[in-house]
């Protein structure tokens, strides 16, 4: 098979760039579409694209690029429907929900599936990583230019073959907003070194293990980092923040946190592992989750993860076995969910096993057989 892959953009490494690095690992030969690929942005990930065949658009070259990723938004439905897809026989979408990428246009024989990680969340009411509602005008234009742009999402949800959901909360936002049905292939978590995680977390017994806690990853509002840390603040508990800040909001938790929180910035996997294995548990108070990735690599090490039960993460997190699931967004219930899980004796066996069932191995596998069975029905009928 011929195979292109789409993605809305590249600049920062998270979960969706995770998905597009299996894809590419599956077919490698398969050049990467998208609107614009800032390298200079992606930290210590950025060595992972080195080799990649990327081809940018015309975007790529607009000064401060970087600045616009959200009002270019409104240029994309003429670029991805400006590339000519004609020469492949099938074409992978790794939608975020932000620039569109479905509106590609391809000829009947080429097969367009879409591994969807969430409808648009600023189209459809859920938490955003900016606050846009935040001033009196930004509330009427965007509502008014948000409008439009469900009326083009929709339109875009209409072109794929298939629809792949990251998660069953996904499937069924792609069912309610698109009217579409969705088979959920969960996305890929790096646990091919299990055996060398488990040694390191078998040295992190109840005795030797640090006293911090852990919360991170993409520094966004609607990853309610700041409950962890006015949670943290009010216990008195060591509590370790990672990850790239988004916009202005890392500036916002520095001048919250207390003398016993620390911020890493963005660390390399190895780091990351090491800091999973440590730690008494990992926090995660995003908001409607779309999946959530990061709680499954800390369940790889053996860490108890505390997270919210809505959203994609109670798909994964064992609620009272490998973690606790707590449901206010509030910092009385996340207290009490850290209070709980310091007398639950949660064992890092279960969740070792729990991430497991995440594995790249079983993502490459689930989506290799999905895009084949699906290629051959539709070239006997095209």
């Amino acid at each position: 098979m011929r195979v292109a892959l789409v993605h809305d953009y590249i600049k920062e490494y998270g979960g969706a760039e995770r998905v597009l690095e299996s894809l590419h690992e599956i077919w490698p030969e398969a050049p990467i579409y998208t609107t614009v690929y800032l390298p200079e942005f992606l930290g210590p990930h950025r060595k992972r694209f080195v080799r990649w065949k990327i081809i940018p658009s015309r975007l790529n070259g607009v000064p401060f690029a970087e600045k616009l990723i959200s009002p270019i938004r409104i240029l994309t439905p003429w670029i991805f429907e400006n590339w000519d897809f004609t020469s492949y026989d099938v074409v992978i979408v790794s939608a975020t929900g932000a620039y569109f990428p479905n509106l590609i246009v391809r000829k009947p024989h080429t097969l367009h599936i879409c591994y969807c990680h969430t409808p648009p969340r600023y189209l459809y009411g859920y938490p955003t990583a900016r606050n846009w509602q935040k001033s009196v005008f930004g509330k009427i234009v965007g509502s008014i230019i948000n409008h439009s742009l469900r009326q083009i999402d929709f339109l875009a949800s209409q072109r794929p073959d298939f629809f792949i959901a990251n998660s069953n909360e996904v499937r069924k936002r792609i069912e309610k907003f698109y009217r579409r049905e969705a088979e959920v292939i969960y996305p890929p978590v790096e646990i091919s070194k299990i055996k060398y995680q488990k040694s390191i977390r078998q040295l992190a017994d109840k005795n030797k293990k640090e006293d911090y806690y852990l919360t991170g990853g993409r520094l966004a509002r609607a990853k309610r980092i700041e409950l962890a840390i006015e949670a943290c603040n009010r216990l008195k508990l060591p509590l370790k923040v990672v990850g790239k800040s988004f916009a202005d909001y890392g500036e916002e938790l520095r001048k919250i946190a207390g003398p016993t929180v620390e911020f890493l910035g963005e660390v390399p996997d190895s780091e990351l592992g090491e800091l999973f294995s440590q730690c008494q548990a990992f926090i995660y108070p995003a908001e409607l989750e779309d999946f959530g990735i990061m709680p499954v690599e800390a369940m790889s090490y053996g860490a108890p993860v505390i997270a919210s039960r809505d959203g994609g993460v109670a798909e994964s997190v064992v609620d009272g076995k490998t973690g606790i699931l707590f449901d206010e967004y509030s910092i009385e219930d996340l207290i009490a969910a850290i209070k709980k899980i310091q007398k639950l004796n949660i064992k890092q066996e279960d969740c070792i096993k729990q991430a497991k069932k995440f594995s790249k191995a079983r993502f490459k596998k689930e989506i290799r057989n999905f895009v084949e069975t699906k290629f051959k029905k539709h070239a006997r009928t095209s």
